[in-house]
């Protein structure tokens, strides 16, 4: 193999930055094409994110030999090259021939459990809307909008007892607890869609947008992707926080409305519910546990995959061999543990929050 080679990546190839997987420190790296994905080490990345087609193998393996102490031979070219090769992601190489996978029917599952995929093309969907939002997504836009959804929960947390009495006489009107509970379904929708929209904002791609059932509850459902392969952890943060800030820009309207009520009106009462409800439907979203968005957040600002089982995993290692276990390097150890304690706190601390609130919500 000459080393005067100059191998080329295949345009639209994602690379992922570093990511904290178990004792190991890894890259992802993906086909849009097919699809498919796959993991490599630091060194490997190394190689992989210099295939640019303007330096030839020579230079790349002496940066390499710089920045790892090792040069490579040809053995290790072709093996590497080799691999890439065979998954097509080389410019010049044969495309993949995978076999065809069957369509995936639009509808999975039981009555009583399954999912029903509503967009047979989620991605040009989201493309649409977000030609038509973008305007709103400028930063002197979001900005403003994200200081008044801040300013109408510090307003609603100021008139928290009014609140949660007022939402304790709502669970007695069943008709008018029905129209809340609408709404807040109604809301749940637009959160997956902005997920899906501010993906397209930032370069991602949505798969699929759908509705997800386990009787009794059914909610929508929207799937990006190549959430790891964004330009920045900012990017990624925006995609995270997107369904919550939807939930809150929902209730701005109504809180505006709820404002101009006397005390003691029905309908403000009725508001009152929703607002706290609706108020406890976003930020619980942001809570870092597993599958909600705060958790997803959480890992792409540690930089962490499969940051829950992972963390497990460890607790538990730790637990049957200490020796093992001090493999992990140092910075895994510690992320680990302080996600198995903190979770676990946070758990005890939201069951002793909903048996509160259902005390005093059922409470005549």
């Amino acid at each position: 193999m000459p080393f005067t080679h100059r191998p080329r990546l295949r345009p639209g190839i994602l690379l992922s930055a570093p990511v904290l997987r178990g004792p190991a420190t890894v890259h992802l790296i993906r086909d849009p094409a097919d699809g498919s994905a796959f993991e490599v080490g630091p060194k490997e990345y190394f190689l992989i994110s210099r295939l640019d087609g303007a330096r030839n193998l020579e230079e790349i393996g002496e940066e390499y030999a710089r920045a790892f102490g090792r040069r490579l031979g040809e053995a290790n070219w072709r093996q590497l090259l080799g691999l890439l090769g065979t998954r097509g992601l080389l410019v010049g190489a044969p495309p993949r021939q995978a076999p065809a996978a069957p369509p995936a029917p639009p509808r999975t599952g039981s009555l009583y459990r399954g999912s029903w995929r509503l967009v047979a093309d989620a991605d040009a969907l989201t493309a649409r809307m977000h030609r038509a939002l973008r305007p709103l997504l400028r930063r002197r836009v979001v900005l403003p909008l994200l200081a008044a959804c801040l300013a109408m929960e510090a307003v609603l947390a100021a008139q928290l007892g009014t609140l949660v009495r007022d939402t304790g006489w709502l669970f007695h009107q069943p008709v008018a607890l029905l129209a809340v509970f609408t709404l807040l379904w109604l809301s749940t929708g637009g959160h997956e869609l902005a997920h899906g929209v501010a993906a397209r904002h930032h370069g991602g791609t949505v798969s699929e947008i759908g509705l997800r059932w386990r009787l009794p509850a059914a909610i929508m459902y929207c799937r990006v992707d190549d959430y790891r392969f964004l330009g920045s952890r900012l990017h990624q943060l925006a995609v995270g926080a997107a369904g919550a800030f939807a939930n809150l820009l929902f209730l701005l309207p109504f809180a505006l409305w709820w404002a101009a009520l006397e005390t003691g009106d029905p309908t403000r009462r009725v508001l009152s519910g929703l607002l706290l409800l609706g108020s406890v439907q976003a930020l619980v979203n942001l809570l870092p546990l597993p599958p909600l968005d705060g958790y997803t957040m959480l890992s792409h600002v540690l930089g962490v995959s499969h940051y829950a089982p992972e963390s497990g995993r460890y607790l538990r290692l730790r637990l049957r061999d200490g020796r093992a276990a001090a493999g992990y390097p140092r910075r895994a150890r510690v992320l680990y543990t302080a996600y198995g304690i903190g979770s676990s706190v946070l758990v005890l601390l939201i069951a002793a929050a909903a048996v509160t609130a259902a005390l005093v919500l059922l409470t005549p």
